[in-house]
């Protein structure tokens, strides 16, 4: 059985940990844009054909997925600089709030413009 330790609870964990998934799911998701750039060599009939499957429900929340992966790994990356160049070490908390929040509100937007 594990035991979360107290270090895991504090909001830098959750932020490099967040910041860290979402770098991971930007590298997963990577081969399958090339994928989809690489039919476009086969002609405009192929790329075409590729891109009837992004008008399905699951495509528009796998895009979903995708900008807030992105949102969420841009905001806690300005949030390591802001860290590194400005020493906003005490704040913290509010600072990944705001960070999760904004990428919320960008993931939320996005949705609801596919809709």
């Amino acid at each position: 059985m594990s035991v979360i330790r107290n270090s895991h609870l504090k909001p830098g964990f959750i932020a490099a940990m967040l910041h860290r998934l979402s770098g991971v799911a930007l590298a997963i998701f990577l081969p399958m844009h090339f994928l989809a750039l690489g039919t476009a060599l086969n002609g405009a009939s192929a790329l075409d054909s590729f891109l009837a499957l992004t008008h399905s429900r699951i495509a528009l929340i796998a895009e979903w997925g995708l900008v807030s992966a992105l949102a969420v790994h841009m905001a806690l990356g300005l949030r390591v600089l802001a860290i590194e160049w400005f020493a906003m070490r005490d704040r913290s908390a509010v600072l990944v709030s705001s960070c999760v929040a904004a990428s919320a509100a960008i993931g939320v937007l996005f949705l609801l413009n596919g809709m």
